[in-house]
């Protein structure tokens, strides 16, 4: 502040006394490189969105808190949890879903149709992620929920800030605060739940004999949960997260937003109860649509990137309308270009089914197909086979030549198999294995949800090959699955 007086007295030696307007600007001029959080405090409201969001907040809440606690019956020592990401064995469980590390081209499709699906409800109703399944608004809300309990609504919350510190404001905001790092603390452990055996890991954590990871993994979840849900809430929309600018590229005036319909809203101004509504708008000016927003904005200003979409000024609005006998609605799910149409006398038309959404649903369903193809037509059994390299070939004493492979047999499922190999590409080729009995075709058993090594010999007679490499294929039969891995063979000199 002094540095602001002294660049004043500055100014006014130099060009003379200083304007009003100049020493206002001054004022209120940022005093730091940020600007400080001005605090919201939303207002608790009732109606068919808040319900709703409240019952996806406990449905989701149930759904990430539950989940690693479900028991799915596995063959052997695999382990029990429907839900496991298990770096230890590098798997990834969902039920009866086994994704092994090179398979991570299924996380990624998952990904691409998650992201499309998002692109899709964007482009046809707006945010409604942000709204109501953003795990960000979810915790809010629990947050706000728990502030609620100790310090009251929105005015006894504004009340209790501005007063002196007390007794009474002491034991709210310490319980408070308390309860909220019990619930980021549930968030941190539940999260680590999903990466090891949850009644395993439960008993040891609390005794200090569990994993540094979950220890740390916890304690980063904790903090981040305590001070993105209770102290940053709408900056994180705001300034953290890049969705809300993404957004803009999938809106068009066709999509379904929270809108005030400004056709029947204005003019606004305050209204009594004996007036008469002729020559003016539904809209009263009564701001309960701001107050009950979490973001602090007012929807009568037009579409905001900091808008969520969550509904609950829609029914504060409603409240309001009902209150003053007015239909309700003034503040609705609605498109641009609907409210530009009454606004102009005409029938309003909306339209799902345009470019943006059809190049989405296209998209989506490419993918989607793609993703269960490749589940359908996914292997039991996955070969590899590795030639030897020094020396790539061996005459043996009567003139024959040999070549050894290393074949790698991944067995991805939860049973035991039973696979034939046979090799072909050079005639009067026999196939041995080290410590198995002579066979044609070569009969072994491999291991479940595990990948399995297997050396073998191809001795082939010498009138039959040639100096170089000569191409040849591995045969695996596993009941009906048949699989043929290419390799060559070589003699001599190669390349």
């Amino acid at each position: 502040m002094t540095i602001i007086i002294d660049r004043t007295r500055d100014r006014a030696a130099k060009t003379g006394p200083v304007s009003v307007a100049e020493k206002q600007r001054e004022k209120n001029r940022p005093k730091g490189l940020y600007k400080a959080r001005v605090p919201i405090y939303p207002k608790l409201v009732h109606g068919r969105w808040r319900w709703i969001k409240w019952a996806l907040l406990i449905v989701m809440l149930a759904i990430y808190y539950i989940t690693p606690w479900i028991r799915w019956d596995r063959p052997g020592a695999l382990p029990d949890q429907a839900v496991l990401v298990d770096f230890d064995g590098g798997r990834f469980y969902f039920f009866m879903i086994q994704l092994w590390p090179q398979e991570v081209y299924f996380i990624t499709g998952l990904l691409v149709l998650a992201a499309l699906a998002l692109f899709l409800v964007t482009a046809l109703f707006g945010r409604l992620w942000c709204g109501y399944a953003c795990p960000q608004t979810v915790w809010t809300d629990l947050y706000i929920y728990i502030e609620r309990m100790f310090e009251g609504d929105r005015n006894a919350r504004m009340r209790l800030d501005a007063a002196p510190m007390s007794f009474n404001k002491l034991w709210r905001k310490t319980g408070k605060h308390a309860v909220w790092i019990g619930a980021a603390f549930g968030t941190g452990g539940a999260w680590i739940f999903y990466f090891h055996d949850a009644p395993d890991l439960i008993r040891t954590f609390w005794v200090g004999t569990a994993p540094m990871t979950a220890y740390v993994s916890c304690a980063i979840l904790t903090f981040t949960t305590y001070v993105f849900a209770g102290h940053m809430r709408e900056q994180v929309c705001t300034y953290m997260c890049p969705w809300p600018r993404i957004q803009g590229a999938m809106l068009d005036d066709q999509s379904f937003q929270v809108t005030y319909r400004y056709d029947r809203g204005e003019p606004r101004g305050p209204h009594k109860k004996a007036e008469t509504w002729e020559g003016r708008g539904d809209c009263i000016d009564c701001n309960q649509c701001v107050v009950v927003c979490p973001m602090g904005i007012d929807i009568r200003d037009g579409a905001q990137l900091e808008c969520i979409n969550c509904g609950l000024c829609i029914d504060a609005c409603n409240e309001v309308m009902d209150k003053v006998g007015r239909p309700r609605g003034l503040i609705a799910y609605d498109t641009d270009a609907a409210v530009a149409a009454r606004n102009c006398g005409q029938k309003p038309k909306h339209r799902l089914i345009r470019a943006r959404t059809l190049y989405y649903g296209i998209a989506l369903a490419v993918v989607g197909g793609l993703m269960i193809w490749g589940f359908s037509t996914r292997k039991t059994l996955d070969v590899h086979a590795l030639r030897d390299r020094n020396p790539a070939s061996v005459r043996l004493h009567d003139g024959a030549v040999r070549n050894g492979y290393t074949l790698k047999i991944a067995n991805h499922g939860f049973e035991a198999a039973t696979i034939e190999i046979r090799y072909a590409g050079i005639p009067g080729a026999t196939l041995r294995s080290p410590g198995r009995p002579a066979s044609d075709p070569l009969s072994l058993r491999v291991d479940p949800n595990r990948v399995t090594p297997v050396r073998v010999f191809v001795t082939a007679p010498a009138d039959q090959v040639q100096e170089g490499s000569q191409p040849a294929t591995f045969e695996i039969r596993s009941g009906d699955e048949v699989q043929t891995v290419r390799t060559a063979f070589d003699y001599g000199e190669t390349r």
